[in-house]
């Protein structure tokens, strides 16, 4: 019996009823040489594929910033011998869904689709891949769609709070550079720009693939080959520079008529490979990334209603770690927000967390990991992460493992060394009373 198409929206949403711990990961290589990692899902007659191509916007070159987000908007949009509108409803007419982003290191693309359909679905994205036709149409027309993107953005505090803390953190490196350009760098990227990209950037051995759903890895080997044997063996070369975050306790206010202010804070972090790592994320937990269990929330939101919300978080790049964290505040109470903020960022490097906090968050943390499990996208998303953070494949079913292994002296040694208040570089978007920019004392007197 032929399901209707129209259902692939309410499917995608079903739980797949997968316990972590009940998650079954296959590699699968394919006779061709592709290799993706497949969980099979045969509850609901769907199909999940996320995949990454190592290289994202930090490749772009100088003055064509934005070249990478403007080819992924591109290639969904007309591919082989089907324009874009020839394209785009083939997907409608059989409610596939095919999407392409561009982020900072990755260039992602996720496909969705009825097992029905995945033959058709596999072959358009070997079309989006291997042969996007860049027309005038619509190019000028994503073009137009990225730059009103932009000037929105320009007046976007939390876009221009983020972006100033990239070029405080990492000047002059790639990792400052915008992931969506800017007005000036979208126009002048042509068409023959595009085709380089694609011919440089997509290639077998920077693709990462993962498969979730109803299918097997006999079914899905020759689908593999179809989708992506076509694409050049290897990727041109690249030498990304390393780069130490420059988190130097600088502020910087960036005046705008707003009646809130926007604040992002960071400094150096962990990577991702560090043996200190998940203590570092259960310390982190319980300052600022366990939500309304966080110490952050407490005394920002519940004792001084300063703010609705306040997050600290690990972010690690391939070249460079940061802990970050944000708020927004009433002008008025921005000095006070900020202070408080240092004042439990020192506390935490000072003190670390105490061994009933380490033990709620370890509980939390382990407990709420298999929601992750929920759905064939979520889970293809999840495996796509591990597969670029180099975690091993048995990954899910050790996490839980590597939390609960967390001691309290653990926490409490990393958290020392890791949360320093003295460093915390912070870019403020709006009219914050009682703070203005200042410079480190040291580069104040030098």
């Amino acid at each position: 019996m032929r399901i209707p198409s129209f259902f692939l929206a309410a499917l995608l949403t079903l739980a797949t009823g997968l316990p972590a711990r009940a998650v079954e990961v296959q590699q699968v290589t394919s006779p061709g040489g592709i290799t993706a990692w497949l969980v099979e899902d045969h509850s609901n007659p769907i199909l999940s594929l996320d995949m990454a191509l190592v290289g994202g916007a930090v490749l772009d070159p100088e003055g064509q910033e934005g070249l990478a987000y403007l080819v992924s908007g591109l290639i969904d949009e007309g591919a082989g011998e089907l324009d874009s509108q020839a394209f785009q409803a083939r997907l409608q007419n059989l409610s596939i869904r095919l999407s392409f982003d561009a982020g900072l290191e990755t260039f992602r693309g996720s496909l969705r689709t009825l097992t029905e359909n995945r033959q058709t679905a596999f072959d358009l994205l070997r079309l989006a891949l291997g042969e996007p036709r860049f027309d005038e149409e619509p190019v000028g027309r994503i073009r137009s769609q990225i730059q009103v993107q932009l000037a929105q953005d320009s007046e976007n505090p939390n876009v221009i709070a983020r972006r100033a803390l990239r070029e405080m953190m990492f000047p002059g490196h790639p990792y400052s550079r915008p992931v969506h350009g800017t007005p000036e760098s979208i126009q002048a990227i042509g068409v023959d720009d595009m085709r380089r990209f694609v011919s440089e950037r997509f290639a077998r051995d920077a693709l990462i693939v993962s498969v979730v759903g109803d299918i097997t890895a006999e079914e899905l080997r020759p689908l593999l080959d179809h989708a992506f044997l076509g694409l050049p063996a290897e990727a041109a070369p690249y030498d990304l520079p390393e780069v130490e975050p420059q988190a130097k306790g600088e502020v910087l206010v960036i005046e705008r008529d707003l009646p809130q202010s926007v604040m992002t804070f960071a400094h150096k972090g962990l990577m991702r490979d560090d043996p200190d790592f998940y203590a570092a994320h259960v310390a982190n937990r319980i300052l600022g990334g366990g939500g309304f269990s966080s110490r952050l929330y407490a005394e920002v939101r519940e004792k001084r209603g300063l703010a609705y919300s306040v997050y600290s978080y690990l972010s690690s790049l391939e070249h460079a770690a940061l802990v970050r964290g944000g708020v927004a505040t009433a002008n008025a109470r921005a000095g006070e927000s900020l202070e408080v903020i240092r004042e439990e960022w020192a506390r935490m490097g000072a003190e670390g967390p105490t061994a009933e906090e380490v033990d709620d968050a370890k509980t939390y943390m382990t407990g709420s990991y298999p929601l992750r499990f929920s759905s064939t996208s979520g889970i293809a998303g999840t495996l796509l992460g591990i597969q670029l953070d180099d975690l091993g494949i048995d990954y899910v079913n050790i996490r839980n493992d590597l939390i609960d292994a967390v001691t309290v002296e653990d926490a409490q040694r990393v958290a020392r060394e890791l949360f320093r208040a003295e460093d915390l570089t912070v870019v403020i978007v709006g009219r914050p009373d009682g703070v203005a920019s200042e410079k480190p004392a040291a580069e104040e007197n030098g």
